[in-house]
């Protein structure tokens, strides 16, 4: 089994992809490899700033009714749905990821910022009563303050979306630091809400791993919340331990996709290559690790393979283009360097396996077979368009292969059967578990991993209560001698 230390994720904290000017980070269209933009890091010192303003702010943006900040949240929903071409724009160009694809995002950036809104407004504590001594006791949801947010490159608006709203709709006061990478769209998204805000209540700071270091570090940001991989996770956890801050950690995945063989064949792999590659694979619950029931193996994968050489790599403006490139260079070497291991260890290159000769950081729609459960391309996360498929002996067997990972984000079940679905549902430890289908969320319903995948919920009235502390408030009504 090759060694991975030195081949983790680009951490969404920043600093990794050596796209720094001396004080500044240059954003460049991958597509391309043309810088765009270039902007400031910010100092300790003007972090500083950005902690004491929302820290001034905080105060009287968590005694806001819920339902006055919700009527705020609704309209920079409005807002932002009115000016989604321009978002969809901007981020085609600064991620990648093909304009199709981005425009059927949209739906989920205002739907997020709703339900927050209402889900504010709902009490999850238990009625008021007398549960011991004739005290009356209650629970008060208050905010912690001032949140640090630190959101990645995959999918920076709606990462973003995800923390920064359900945040200050439980009252606090927030910090939203994008990756250096993609910052464009999570700068005019703080200009949109910062129309209906009260001042100070939203801040952005930009800037690369010292920034990040700088939030995560200071003594009046109770909470941070961050999506990047598992290393930046430890790291991010143990700085916020000397404060005793809180931490909430979505992490890297190695999603299992268990196939059996009453699922039907073709329009199976035809889902999974969607959900393999969406966002050339740079997805922390990616379709990538796909193990087939022995029976349907070989049919399996060549239907897979035949759908992944219908997939277009190309323009992201293209709306054709269903492939767009790796957000940068070394990206690209890193995908690269995972591929070329997996051949030298043995596993077979079905498809693609190579870069594509263009602009910018394409690499083609790989496919890979044949890779030892121990291997490094079935254990460590790619994060491109790199998808593996293994046999699996039956049920018992699948569920072992899925399992056997660090990560524990996401999984899926392919079959008809639903005692199967019942039980593999159960036993797959995995913080999302689909059945029949993959990458689908809803604002209702929490989302967050176990073990190597981190702690911590987004979405849902889970996610309003990450971002909110308890109080138990006890009362005895009469002084009694």
């Amino acid at each position: 089994m090759s060694t991975t230390a030195d081949h983790e994720i680009n951490d969404s904290i920043g600093g990794t992809l050596d796209n720094h000017q001396a004080g500044a980070s240059t954003v460049v269209n991958p597509a391309t490899g043309r810088a765009i933009a270039s902007h400031p890091n910010a100092t300790p010192d003007e972090v500083d700033v950005a902690v004491g303003r929302a820290a001034e702010a905080a105060r009287a943006w968590g005694r806001t009714p819920p339902g006055e900040r919700a009527e705020i949240l609704l309209k920079i929903a409005d807002a932002l749905q009115q000016e989604a071409d321009d978002f969809v724009q901007i981020e085609t160009e600064n991620v990648g990821r093909p304009i199709t694809y981005m425009r059927d995002e949209g739906a989920w950036w205002w739907d997020v910022i709703r339900f927050s809104a209402g889900a504010a407004r709902v009490s999850h504590a238990p009625a008021a009563g007398e549960y011991g001594g004739g005290s009356t006791s209650w629970l008060r949801r208050e905010p912690l303050g001032v949140v640090a947010l630190i959101a990645p490159w995959n999918y920076p608006l709606l990462m973003a979306i995800y923390k920064i709203f359900p945040a200050i709709a439980a009252g606090n006061a927030v910090i939203i630091k994008p990756s250096e990478l993609t910052p464009e769209t999570a700068i005019k998204l703080v200009d949109l809400a910062n129309r209906f805000l009260p001042e100070g209540v939203l801040n952005l700071v930009l800037g690369d791993s010292s920034t990040g270091k700088a939030l995560v570090a200071h003594p009046k940001v109770r909470m941070v919340s961050i999506t990047g991989d598992v290393g930046t996770g430890k790291h991010v956890a143990a700085s916020a331990a000397n404060t005793l801050k809180r931490v909430s950690l979505e992490l890297g995945g190695k999603a299992p996709v268990l196939v059996f063989a009453d699922s039907p064949v073709r329009q199976t792999a035809r889902d999974l290559v969607l959900y393999g590659y969406l966002n050339s694979g740079q997805d922390c619950c990616a379709a990538c690790r796909v193990i087939v029931e022995e029976s349907i193996y070989d049919e399996f994968v060549e239907a897979y393979c035949e759908e992944v050489a219908k997939l277009k790599v190309g323009d992201p403006f293209d709306n054709e283009t269903t492939v767009g490139p790796l957000i940068s260079e070394k990206q690209l070497e890193r995908v690269e360097g995972f591929v070329d291991r997996a051949r030298a260890d043995g596993a077979k290159v079905l498809i693609g396996g190579e870069r594509v000769a263009r602009d910018g950081w394409f690499y083609a729609p790989t496919v890979i077979a044949d890779a030892a459960q121990d291997s490094e391309i079935i254990q460590r996360e790619v994060f491109g368009p790199v998808v593996t498929i293994q046999r699996g002996r039956g049920e018992a067997e699948m569920l072992e292969m899925a399992n056997d990972t660090e990560y524990g984000l996401s999984a899926s079940v392919w079959t008809q059967d639903l005692a199967r679905v019942m039980r593999l549902t159960r036993d797959l430890d995995f913080g999302t578990v689909w059945a029949n289908q993959h990458l689908n969320v809803a604002s209702e319903m929490p989302f967050g991993g176990f073990r190597g995948s981190g702690y911590g919920k987004e979405l849902s009235a889970h996610g309003i209560d990450e971002y909110s502390q308890f109080k138990h408030v006890m009362v005895q009504p009469d002084l009694l001698p």
